[in-house]
């Protein structure tokens, strides 16, 4: 991935990330009318420490929404061998 502005980067891109979370959202949420049911969004990780941080921080309730909001995102931990496509 070409990177523009090396320094907006919030980490390496030089490390091999096999650790993930799977972003999609519920079928009743109606964000998912305008992305498509079969949406779907990979966030990746070099370490599955630095994949489980990330899902608990993700699973918090976000500070700026309107008491009473609960997003309806399903968010699942996954992983991909070293020889698998990096997509």
């Amino acid at each position: 991935m070409k990177v523009c502005h090396d320094h907006n980067l919030n980490y390496a891109l030089d490390g091999e990330r096999l650790f993930g979370i799977r972003v999609s959202l519920d079928s009743s949420d109606p964000f998912s009318r305008l992305l498509g049911a079969d949406w779907e969004q990979f966030h990746w990780y070099e370490t599955a420490k630095q994949r489980d941080q990330a899902l608990k921080e993700m699973t918090k309730e976000h500070i700026y929404s309107r008491r009473g909001d609960r997003p309806i995102i399903i968010l699942k931990p996954v992983a991909r061998s070293s020889h698998a496509d990096p997509t």
